[in-house]
């Protein structure tokens, strides 16, 4: 067990950039492409993969300063710490129950596609770190690794229906896509209030008219529309909320017209590195087709479950989630009760917004909706899970003293906006500790039973 749980350590901290294309490789030879091919397009995933990451770590770097700045000139202290989405990954991975979460995981989707109760094949390894999350906030609930495992699969089961459920919807509205779902439940947990949000968005009468997409508010605006423009514009505004007075507003022009263009290359380069992606995948989804559609007929059909890296690139999305940026930090301070000051999580703003395109189909105000809406409820949904939360950071801290990422600051509670604001990860903590444990259990069970029942009548048919 010792061995297992140290391979699957080293596997993980190989991370996504290395991780994926030595996936996509053997996956490639595999299902019949030349090694070279193989090679190649693992290797234009990867790198994807690290240009995100440093064009994410720009955003990151850039804003951290001047919003800890704002932070203090305004006195906004809430007591939940933002640890952000990279250490949330690294306390989840190091629990005992992260140790084994890719096999697991992948044991109970291989029974799933074997008993037809899923089309999705999820190769998306270093995103099971949210089924890790959520498993090891119920594991210091519970002080049970069997509950902290039994979260984990319910969270994965829930996960690959959703990800089936909007398979179709998802290839459609991105160019490219075939073939592919996304099985990361950050993502799928905001699918249901896109839908009903949406539906009761068109009922207001009027609405229609707001019916406006990237593409239409270039059309519009002119420069004021394009995502760049926005970045700067809004990059310069957070940059002139961090000065005190108008001396030194002066003093800081340079450094927040540098702000505001390091914004606008963000807005500008993360659509030209998802490219990449695309370009990656291409060969592997034609040759899965073709395998299935020899070996299986035409009419049956899998999907490769992949990061939603692939499509944060999308314009809505930059803008709508640069837009959300300075909003949320408002609702942080406003509203009543919350705990919670999203900072360091800023930066997974762009993964909300994945799953909530397809079913706006673009819509710039309804997606900006749908955002402020599921960040208001998720903000409570961080406070509420912090406690848990902050049980397992202070064991993986106490166990790797010398990572400073993972150590929450003294009188502070930990927190993060992925994967603590999603809505799946919260109804399986709420289920765990708000109901006998062994009550709510019994109806994570059963909603994921029925859920896996329809998917295989619907996928019969």
């Amino acid at each position: 067990m010792e061995f297992v749980e140290q391979f699957f350590s080293y596997i993980i901290a190989l991370g996504a950039a290395v991780m994926m294309p030595i996936i996509f490789t053997i996956l490639g030879v595999c299902i019949g492409i030349k090694f070279s091919k193989a090679l190649k397009s693992g290797l234009y995933v990867g790198v994807g993969f690290v240009g995100l990451g440093v064009i994410t770590g720009l955003l990151t770097s850039s804003l951290g300063p001047v919003l800890n700045k704002v932070v203090e000139i305004y006195g906004l202290e809430l007591n939940v710490f933002d640890m952000g989405w990279p250490a949330a990954a690294s306390v989840a991975y190091n629990t005992s129950v992260g140790a084994f979460i890719i096999p697991v995981c992948l044991g109970v989707n291989l029974v799933l596609l074997l008993i037809g109760c899923t089309r999705t094949v999820n190769i998306d390894l270093w995103n099971y770190w949210h089924f890790a999350f959520i498993g090891a906030v119920v594991y210091f609930l519970t002080d049970s690794i069997a509950w902290g495992f039994f979260a984990a699969i319910i969270c994965y089961i829930i996960t690959l229906v959703l990800a089936d459920l909007t398979a179709k919807k998802f290839q459609t509205f991105y160019q490219g896509m075939e073939g592919i779902s996304i099985p990361q439940p950050f993502c799928q947990g905001f699918t249901p209030f896109a839908i009903l949000i949406g539906k009761a968005l068109d009922m207001i009468p009027g609405f229609d008219k707001l019916n406006i997409d990237a593409e239409g508010m270039k059309k519009k605006f002119g420069l004021f529309g394009e995502p760049l423009f926005l970045g700067v514009i809004i990059g310069i505004a957070i940059g002139c909320l961090a000065c005190k007075d108008w001396q030194e507003f002066v003093d800081s022009i340079p450094a927040i017209l540098g702000l505001g263009v390091k914004m606008g290359a963000v807005m500008e380069l993360i659509p030209r590195i998802t490219s990449l992606f695309i370009e990656g995948l291409k060969p592997i989804s034609e040759a899965t087709r073709e395998l299935i559609a020899k070996k299986f007929g035409a009419n049956k059909e899998f999907y490769i479950g992949m990061s939603p890296a692939l499509v944060i690139g999308h314009p809505t999305t930059l803008i709508v989630s640069l837009l959300l940026i300075p909003v949320t930090l408002v609702l942080a301070v406003a509203l009543p009760g919350n705990q919670f000051l999203p900072l360091a999580s800023l930066a997974g703003m762009f993964y909300v917004f994945v799953m909530v395109l397809p079913y706006t189909k673009g819509n710039v105000v309804k997606s900006f909706i749908v955002g402020l809406i599921v960040m208001a409820i998720g903000l409570y949904f961080v406070t509420l899970m912090a406690d848990n939360f902050t049980s397992a950071a202070a064991a993986v801290s106490a166990a790797h003293p010398d990572d400073a990422a993972v150590r929450v600051p003294e009188g502070f509670k930990a927190g993060s906006l992925d994967f603590a604001s999603s809505p799946i990860a919260f109804l399986i903590y709420a289920c765990m500790k708000y109901i006998f444990t062994w009550i709510g259990a019994a109806i994570l069970t059963a909603i994921a039973v029925a859920l896996l029942v329809w998917n295989r009548i619907r996928i019969n048919k």
